[in-house]
C-alpha cells in the first residue's frame, strides 16, 4: 500500500501540472511550488513549531493555538505550510503571529526528508483532517514531537477499514490527537489509538476572539435601521436560486443583505439581474449615507461580513447545497440562528447546532421560508441562549498549549 501511495502522490502532482496549462487555481500551486527549495531562508531557531494547514479554514484553527504558544513563550518560531492556494493566497489578510509562511510540497519522500532536515521542526501540528505520510514519518525519524489539533474523523475512512495496515500507521506516529467529537475519539481508539482527548473546536476561540476585535461599521447599521435583517453569507447559485425568490416575493418584511462566495463584477450582475426589488451595491454607498430606500444591500466587496453578521438578526450560509458548507460559527458567535443546506455530514458543528435547535437544514424553498418562519418568533431570546451556548464551547486552544507545555508530556 506504501508504494500505491508514493505513485498516487506522483500522479496527482502530474495531473496538477497538466491542469496549470488551463486552470487558475492549479496554476498557483504549480508556480507556488517551482524552485522551492532555493528560495527557503535559513532558519536558526531551536524552538520551530511547524503548522501544515490545509487551506484558509484550517489557519483560522491552527491560529488561536499559535497565539497561546507566542503568548507563553516569545522565542517559538512559528512555521506555517499550505497545501491550497487558496489558503497561502490569503492568510496575510488575517491578523496572526507567522514567523514564516510557505506552500508544502510533494508529499515525496525526497521532499519530506529536504523539508524536515531545512526546517528540523521541535514540534509538528497537522490541523483538522489532512496527513502527509511522508512528511509525517520524516518528521517522527528527526525526533519531532507529532500532535494533530481540531481533527475530525469519519468511520468511511482508510485508516478505519478492516485489515488496513499502512494508513492507520501513519495516525500511530503522532505523540497526541486533540479531537472535535466523541465519534473521532472513539474511531481512534477502535485502532488502538489511546494518546487522545476531545478538546473541542478551536475555531469557537477563533470567533470568540474576533468579536472582541469589531469596529462599527456605520453604512451596515444604517442600513438595517432598526429592522430586522436576515443576512445570506458566502452564497453560490444554488443557494441564491431558492433566496432570491423569497426576497422577490416580500414574504417577510425584513432587509436582506447578500454576501456572496464570488464577488467578481460578472457574479454580482448575475445576482442584480434576478432581482426585482430595490437594491444597494456596498461599493456605491457613501460613507456619510444613511438609510436608503432599497432594503437588498449587496456586499461586493471583502472583509465586511463579519460586520453583517454583527447587526444581523438571522443568517443563511451558503455552501450546503454542494457539501462545502461554510462558517456557520461566525454568525453564531453574534447569536445569529443559521439556516444552510442539506450536505452538511461532514461538519459536525452543523449537526451539534440542529442539535441545539440553532440551526435548521433545509431542501428547498418551502423550508427555508417555513425554517425563518419558526425562528423569527424569538429573534431576541435566541439570541442570549446561542451566544451562551457558544460561550461554553471556548477553550480548547488554552488545552492545547498547557498539554504540550507541560513538563509531564
Amino acid at each position: 500500500m506504501k508504494v500505491l501511495y508514493n505513485i498516487g502522490i506522483y500522479f496527482y502532482g502530474f495531473t496538477l501540472l497538466v491542469l496549470s496549462f488551463f486552470h487558475k487555481k492549479a496554476k498557483l500551486w504549480v508556480n507556488g511550488r517551482r524552485y522551492y527549495f532555493k528560495s527557503l531562508p535559513k532558519i536558526t531557531s531551536k524552538n520551530l513549531y511547524w503548522f501544515h494547514c490545509a487551506s484558509l479554514g484550517e489557519f483560522d484553527q491552527a491560529l488561536p493555538v499559535m497565539n497561546a504558544f507566542k503568548e507563553k513563550d516569545s522565542s517559538v518560531f512559528i512555521l506555517v505550510t499550505f497545501f491550497s492556494p487558496s489558503g497561502f493566497e490569503h492568510y496575510n489578510k488575517r491578523e496572526h503571529q507567522v514567523d514564516f509562511a510557505c506552500y508544502l510540497p510533494l508529499d515525496t519522500k525526497r521532499n519530506a526528508s529536504r523539508f524536515i532536515k531545512h526546517f528540523s521542526p521541535k514540534k509538528v501540528f497537522f490541523v483538522k483532517y489532512e496527513f502527509w505520510a511522508n512528511y509525517i514519518f520524516e518528521a517522527k525519524k528527526n525526533n519531532a514531537e507529532l500532535f494533530s489539533i481540531s481533527s475530525i474523523f469519519r468511520k468511511d475512512q482508510y485508516y478505519f477499514r478492516p485489515k488496513a495496515t499502512f494508513f492507520p500507521s501513519i495516525l500511530k506516529q503522532f505523540d497526541y490527537f486533540f479531537v472535535q467529537n466523541k465519534e473521532s475519539f472513539e474511531l481512534l481508539n477502535s485502532i488502538g489509538i489511546k494518546q487522545c482527548i476531545v478538546s473541542g473546536d478551536t475555531r469557537f476561540d477563533r470567533v470568540i476572539e474576533n468579536k472582541k476585535k469589531l469596529v462599527t461599521n456605520d453604512i451596515i447599521k444604517d442600513f438595517k435601521n432598526n429592522k430586522t435583517t436576515l443576512v445570506i453569507g458566502s452564497s453560490w447559485f444554488s443557494d441564491e436560486s431558492i433566496l432570491i425568490p423569497i426576497i422577490n416575493k416580500q414574504l417577510f418584511d425584513f432587509n436582506f443583505i447578500i454576501a456572496p462566495h464570488d464577488i467578481s463584477e460578472n457574479h454580482i450582475q448575475q445576482i442584480i439581474k434576478k432581482l426585482n426589488v430595490p437594491f444597494v451595491r456596498y461599493t456605491n454607498i457613501p460613507k456619510s449615507a444613511k438609510k436608503q430606500s432599497a432594503n437588498v444591500l449587496i456586499l461586493d466587496s471583502i472583509g465586511q461580513l463579519t460586520n453583517a453578521y454583527h447587526y444581523g438578526d438571522i443568517a443563511y450560509i451558503g455552501g450546503g447545497f454542494s457539501g462545502k458548507l461554510h462558517n456557520i460559527l461566525e454568525p453564531s458567535v453574534f447569536g445569529l440562528p443559521v439556516i444552510f443546506g442539506p450536505k452538511h455530514n461532514r461538519f459536525p458543528e452543523a449537526s451539534f447546532f440542529i442539535e441545539n435547535k440553532i440551526a435548521i437544514s433545509i431542501h428547498d424553498e418551502k423550508e427555508l421560508i417555513n425554517a425563518i418562519k419558526e425562528f423569527g418568533t424569538s429573534f431576541p431570546v435566541l439570541k442570549k441562549e446561542i451566544i451562551c451556548l457558544i460561550n461554553k464551547q471556548k477553550g480548547a486552544a488554552s488545552k492545547i498549549e498547557k498539554f504540550v507545555t507541560s513538563e509531564s508530556f
